[in-house]
């Protein structure tokens, strides 16, 4: 990797990290804490690839993008933030960032990046027809630093000005609708209409037709698509083939067991297919536990907006949060927020108000989508996910990897001894495994074998 790369970042750290990472791979860098200083670079021509952060001093890493793409469209620039939201993704892609990352970054990973800007540039330069971007607001719960929701940011900033059918699954509370807002709010059909059919609307005989009407050159919203009726589904479908020129930007928005309702036959598979041009999964609040922390405090920074005053989290209030198992998703989460930032006693919510307001809330088990179960990788990252989480930036004790290894091989084992009856050969054989290496793990692990008949 060579070329000369420009770094802006008012964190010390940062910069000496990046500098050095970067001067061992074979480049030359020069780094700033200043905007300005970063600009005055650009406009002198240097630098092959730019690595900034969005809040500096003295200005915006976002807005010296706009201007870098006006000066020098084909320098690529890589945008790295701690604001984790929807917002900043959606302005560095239409800013024709080269790539955004959120902090903390994985070091790696942002050298893989960057060696691939150098080798490739700056390709995409930014159609001079593009309009300037409507102001975006930073009040969408879609909050996040995990991957699946920068994942999740990055397809919503590269689709909203596509034509294309966007379906958007998941479970009620995640942040479907805003999702659906944001594509309309943030692409080039922001001043056209935006309008949302449900399934009662499509229950009348020109309901659709009328929507679709409506919308046209704007955007039509499909809100929850699977409940639709045989007879729905087929008036949508007809409507949807009858679009003509201005036509609406189709979004619908489906729970995320849609799918079993295809292969069941409930659901029509050439109005699935017209539907679902880019799907978008938007996971639960349970698979993202470390979003929960963020959330928690823009949520609270919402409250002190609109009332002047809000009470903090105490430290032992996250932990209880992350116990929780949130059947409700985002949605659950915010009610509960501004419910104990109105109940809290004093100036911070405690451990013992977050535990007593979720034994008010519903019971927090949460069933699976028939035929659409969670993965056992899942379970365990978000297992994996709470446990480091509930550790609050400390390592846990050495010997994690033999603890994980033995709350797997037990229940696994015990199982397969139970679904065999107790017999150890058959066990043995059905994991894959020598009988004498079952026997060991057995007496390790100190499993009960009961040999009984299986009636199968």
């Amino acid at each position: 990797m060579d070329g000369t790369v420009l770094v802006a970042d008012d964190d010390r750290t940062i910069r000496t990290v990046l500098s050095r990472a970067l001067t061992r791979a074979g480049c030359k860098v020069h780094a700033t804490s200043s905007i300005a200083t970063l600009m005055r670079w650009v406009d002198e021509g240097r630098g092959d690839l730019v690595i900034s952060d969005v809040v500096m001093p003295d200005g915006s890493g976002l807005e010296a993008l706009r201007q870098i793409g006006e000066s020098r469209p084909e320098l690529p620039v890589i945008i790295i933030s701690a604001r984790n939201t929807i917002v900043t993704a959606i302005e560095a892609a239409d800013g024709n960032a080269y790539d955004y990352l959120p902090k903390p970054f994985d070091l790696p990973e942002l050298m893989k990046r960057a060696a691939r800007a150098l080798s490739e540039g700056r390709q995409r330069a930014r159609p001079a027809t593009t309009p300037d971007p409507a102001p975006l607001s930073e009040d969408l719960p879609l909050v996040g630093r995990t991957a699946e929701m920068q994942a999740l940011y990055k397809v919503v900033a590269r689709v909203m000005n596509a034509d294309l059918p966007v379906l958007v699954r998941g479970e009620t509370g995640t942040g479907r609708s805003l999702i659906a807002s944001a594509i309309h709010d943030f692409s080039d059909r922001r001043g056209r209409p935006f309008v949302v059919v449900n399934a009662a609307d499509a229950e009348a005989p020109d309901g659709v037709e009328r929507l679709v009407a409506r919308a046209r050159g704007g955007t039509l919203v499909i809100d929850e698509v699977g409940d639709f009726s045989a007879e729905a589904q087929l008036r949508l479908a007809r409507a949807l083939d009858a679009l003509s020129d201005p036509a609406p930007r189709i979004v619908a928005i489906a729970c995320a067991g849609i799918e079993t309702r295809l292969l069941d036959g409930g659901f029509r598979s050439d109005l699935y297919y017209r539907l679902a041009g880019v799907a978008i999964d938007v996971p639960p609040l349970v698979a993202r536990l470390e979003d929960i922390a963020p959330l928690a405090e823009h949520f609270l920074a919402r409250v002190q907006r609109e009332t002047g005053t809000a009470p903090r989290l105490a430290e032992d209030a996250l932990p209880a949060l992350l116990r929780y198992g949130w059947p409700g998703n985002v949605r659950q989460l915010e009610n509960v927020i501004r419910g104990l930032a109105v109940t809290a006693a004093g100036e911070t919510i405690t451990a013992a108000e977050v535990e007593a307001i979720l034994g008010q809330q519903p019971r927090a088990e949460r069933a699976a989508p028939a035929g659409d179960g969670d993965r056992l990788g899942d379970s365990v990252r978000r297992h994996l996910r709470r446990y480091f989480d509930l550790h609050r930036g400390e390592l846990p004790p050495p010997g994690i990897y033999q603890r994980i290894l033995h709350e797997v091989e037990y229940p696994l084992i015990e199982i397969c001894l139970d679904a065999t009856g107790g017999n150890q050969a058959r066990a043995a054989e059905l994991l894959g495994i020598n009988r004498n290496t079952l026997r060991k793990k057995i007496a390790d692990l100190d499993i009960p074998v009961t040999r009984r008949r299986r009636l199968m």
